[in-house]
């Protein structure tokens, strides 16, 4: 943990943040997404998330161009922006509770990280559940991530949420299957990583915008992952050595602030070079938040910059 760490302490808090572009942020998300969205069915979900990806679709970045394509199988979105400095390449895991989500939700996100870093960015559109239960976006992210590594990429794993969940997994398998050294860091936004429900946010911010302890354990029941398998759950994981440099954004008002401070912990103690950041005045999701909010678009520059040392050959 280096000295950019951005913890609040627990005291006494409100579950609401104070700064006024995170709370028109948060009002607008609730004309799109119900805070109850999940009560809904599946379809209807897909649905309000569309619209809510939609109203925050900004237009890309100058000369930034795309192309939808398949790599091992997989459709995949990659991103090459007008200029590249690093022959690097980030993959990007996209959130929403392995149920929303997909190339549209996270499009203007990833080509305006692309664009900040100067790096080709690849995105993957794994299947969701519960149509397609866990393991199934793990085994299809890591067929892109083996792809590239086994061509010789050298690959910065991103994922917000959901995706985080995912890049955590991704890097221990790489890891385990001798593929490690091709992933040159993670990058992991208010990451799900299997945290103890019993942790103090998860109490503290059961109620809070964007993300509840109630939905967290929804989403825990829908994908059917088991609690004790580290690539599902990179906090499960008895053994961190080896892994690559890792950067930890969290938010404070989200149940899952803990599970970021507790992986950082945890991979400081087996030595990885480990960066966490805590944004004090931000909701789950805030990446959304990046062109309302000062205190988002801090930690998405934040963020960009962690992501471009990363890429820097």
């Amino acid at each position: 943990m280096d000295g950019s760490d951005q913890a609040v302490p627990d005291i006494a808090y409100s579950p609401m943040p104070d700064e006024a572009g995170i709370r028109d942020f948060i009002a607008t998300c609730d004309r799109f997404y119900p805070p109850d969205a999940v009560a809904a069915d599946i379809a209807q979900q897909r649905r309000w998330y569309g619209a809510l990806c939609d109203a925050f679709a900004y237009p890309h970045p100058p000369g930034l161009l795309t192309c939808d394509d398949h790599i091992a199988g997989v459709a995949v979105r990659i991103y090459r922006p007008a200029k590249i400095r690093t022959m690097r390449k980030l993959l990007y895991l996209h959130g929403g509770g392995f149920i929303v989500g997909s190339l549209d939700s996270h499009d203007a996100i990833c080509a305006e990280i692309a664009d900040a870093v100067g790096a080709e960015m690849i995105s993957v559109d794994y299947r969701l559940a519960p149509e397609h239960l866990w393991p199934a976006a793990h085994q299809d992210a890591f067929a892109v991530a083996r792809n590239l590594l086994s061509a010789g990429a050298e690959v910065v794993l991103i994922g917000d949420s959901a995706g985080a969940t995912l890049a955590g997994g991704l890097a221990i398998r790489a890891r385990d299957e001798g593929l490690g050294t091709g992933v040159i860091g993670q990058v992991l936004i208010y990451p799900a990583l299997g945290g103890d429900l019993g942790w103090p946010s998860y109490g503290q911010m059961a109620s809070a915008p964007g993300l509840s302890t109630d939905d967290v354990i929804y989403y825990r029941d829908v994908l059917k992952a088991p609690m004790d398998d580290p690539l599902a759950y990179p906090l499960s994981a008895e053994d961190l050595r080896g892994l690559p440099p890792t950067y930890i954004t969290a938010a404070y008002f989200d149940p899952l602030r803990d599970d970021g401070r507790e992986y950082t912990a945890r991979l400081a103690r087996a030595g990885i070079d480990v960066t966490y950041r805590e944004e004090p005045q931000m909701i789950h999701g805030w990446l959304r938040a990046r062109h309302m909010s000062d205190g988002a678009a801090d930690g998405f520059k934040f963020l960009c910059d962690a992501i471009k040392r990363m890429a820097a050959e």
